[in-house]
């Protein structure tokens, strides 16, 4: 079965001194549905909701990166235990979409 593919855009902006800067911005793909995967995260327990989605974001470009670049040695020795806490996670909350990944 063929997953649906996602594209987000991230714009990160910077506000300082009552002015707005663009710091960065680029696309993001994948099939794992952002805002679900939001929502099941927050039943985790943060204190705010802002937690949640900075937590899904940072799972989801962790992710990304170390599978783009698993032969970095920068990962030898985080990637597994990343990947141990990433199911840990899954088994709680699911993973936001319905790949079985």
């Amino acid at each position: 079965m063929e997953k649906e593919k996602k594209s987000y855009f991230v714009n990160m902006i910077e506000a300082k001194d009552g002015k707005m800067a663009e710091v960065l911005n680029f696309n993001f793909g994948g099939h794992h549905d952002i805002a679900a995967m939001v929502e099941n995260a927050k039943a985790l327990g943060f204190a705010k909701d802002k937690h949640a989605k900075e937590f899904v974001l940072a799972m989801r470009f962790m992710h990304h990166v170390i599978k783009k670049n698993s032969d970095n040695p920068l990962f030898a020795q985080f990637a597994p235990q990343f990947e141990a806490f990433k199911q840990e996670v899954r088994s709680k909350v699911g993973c936001g979409c319905n790949c079985n990944k």
